[in-house]
């Protein structure tokens, strides 16, 4: 069985090294991947994938990576239940990334 996901897109914010209580190193990014196709209205519309990386590649994306840059990425999905009091249990879709790859960085505009 495969779990394979590729996205290629645009870096919405810079991301933000972060430790969780075990010491463990992680960032989550959300990267802007253009569709295909155009809406009705003649636009191409974007869809926005949050993603998480952890340990060197959280480390890598927080050193070299800023808002606007293209990366690739390569990972898995992995899903999580998430329990709340009052609320019904719900699923979590998460994109783990093993890989990634700067494409390019924003054009600088000179003033």
């Amino acid at each position: 069985m495969i779990n394979n996901v590729i996205l290629i897109g645009r870096l919405v914010r810079t991301p933000e090294l972060r430790e969780t209580e075990n010491k463990n190193k992680v960032t989550n990014i959300t990267v802007a991947v253009p569709r295909s196709f155009k809406n009705p209205n003649g636009e191409y519309e974007s869809d926005f994938i949050d993603c998480t990386l952890w340990a060197g590649l959280a480390e890598t994306a927080t050193t070299f990576c800023k808002k606007g840059d293209l990366i690739a990425l390569k990972g898995r999905l992995q899903t999580t239940t998430l329990e709340k009091e009052n609320v019904p249990k719900m699923n979590v879709i998460n994109f783990i990334v093993e890989k990634l790859s700067f494409l390019s960085s924003k054009e600088k505009t000179i003033e």
